[in-house]
């Protein structure tokens, strides 16, 4: 009877193991194929606070950010310059809160903050609170690239970034009647209102729902990814404050071992919790999938304080991954097998 007993467990451990193998072998990422996602920024973004017009608007651009990153590895160009591309392009836009639509601090000014980390090297570069850099995604790549640190913030920042050509400007240059109405709302100076109460002004396209944030993550050809968060911060934050978008780990991690990784939401709570790096190490050292780890982050860890926001992700492999825990985020991929979408509202 045992002899019976073995024989018939036999071809059921040779079955389990072909099943594992199977699944192994169509989690590989195809040769020469690429991808990039991206986020615009993540709060209570409802359907029903936004036009048809707003949609139409915020829609556009984060088609265009996609399109510029994707179009940079299509060429064969590297992940680090595909992020790049693709972050400009919201910097340069009034609709996210990043570059040119950055929301204004207590003093009524604009602090930037930036960063970004190859996957390949795990080297990395954040730019903090710098006021008269045009694109902070640009400074920190300099920071990267140029320099044998990996944060500089304020003045050293932009004196260091100044000198390797990237473009400065005027601090007038980041004035948007929007972001001064916001900080006028929140600081008393118009109605009250809590964050989590609807607001929306007709006709006007830039939207008061979101946390800030703008992000990118890209797997070139090579197989290498990269990572990259920029952020103009929250309304009416402390002078000097800095939130987790910077900091290596917390807002952006990237290593070709896991994932890339870029976060929105409320920093702190972002930092508190080593967010992005936590999401790496719970797929390399607990062998959770990245679905399962970006919810156990965003619900069990930041959730559980308090925090919200969300995350993006893109795999080894090349597959996309996004979670949060507010009410919506901006988001969208496109791939080199022809998958793409976008999507803004509720799950």
């Amino acid at each position: 009877m045992k002899k019976l007993i073995i024989l018939l467990w036999i071809p059921l451990l040779l079955i389990s193991c072909e099943t594992s193998n199977a699944k192994k072998e169509s989690s590989k990422r195809a040769p020469n194929s690429f991808a990039i996602v991206i986020h615009g920024g993540a709060g209570g973004i409802k359907r029903a606070y936004f036009t048809e017009e707003q949609q139409k608007a915020y829609t556009q651009k984060l088609q265009e950010a996609l399109n510029a990153g994707y179009n940079v590895l299509e060429k064969g160009g590297i992940s680090l310059d595909a992020i790049e591309a693709a972050i400009n392009v919201m910097e340069n836009s009034p609709l996210f809160n990043a570059g040119k639509g950055a929301v204004y601090n207590s003093e009524g000014k604009q602090e930037m903050d930036a960063s970004i980390m190859d996957g390949k090297t795990l080297n990395s570069g954040a730019v903090a609170g710098v006021n008269h850099i045009k694109n902070p995604i640009l400074a920190a790549r300099i920071v990267m690239d140029s320099s044998k640190h990996v944060m500089l913030s304020g003045k050293g920042a932009e004196i260091l970034v100044k000198k390797f050509g990237v473009k400065m400007v005027d601090s007038s240059y980041f004035f948007t009647q929007k972001r001064l109405n916001q900080l006028h709302k929140v600081q008393g100076k118009q109605k009250k209102q809590t964050n989590k109460t609807a607001f929306l002004i007709k006709n006007n396209l830039i939207d008061d729902h979101k946390y800030g944030t703008v992000g990118a993550i890209a797997i070139d050809k090579n197989g290498n990814i990269a990572a990259g968060t920029s952020t103009g911060g929250m309304t009416n934050k402390k002078y000097g404050r800095i939130g987790d978008s910077p900091i290596i780990g917390a807002g952006t991690y990237a290593n070709n071992k896991t994932c890339g990784i870029s976060a929105t939401g409320t920093g702190e709570y972002f930092i508190r919790t080593v967010a992005a790096h936590e999401v790496s190490n719970l797929i390399q050292y607990k062998g959770l999938n990245p679905e399962e780890a970006l919810h156990e982050v965003l619900f069990n860890q930041i959730g559980k304080l308090g925090g919200e926001g969300g995350m993006i992700l893109l795999d080894k492999n090349g597959n996309v991954y996004w979670d949060f825990n507010s009410t919506g985020m901006f988001r969208g991929f496109k791939k080199s097998d022809g998958s793409q979408k976008i999507e803004m509202f509720e799950k």
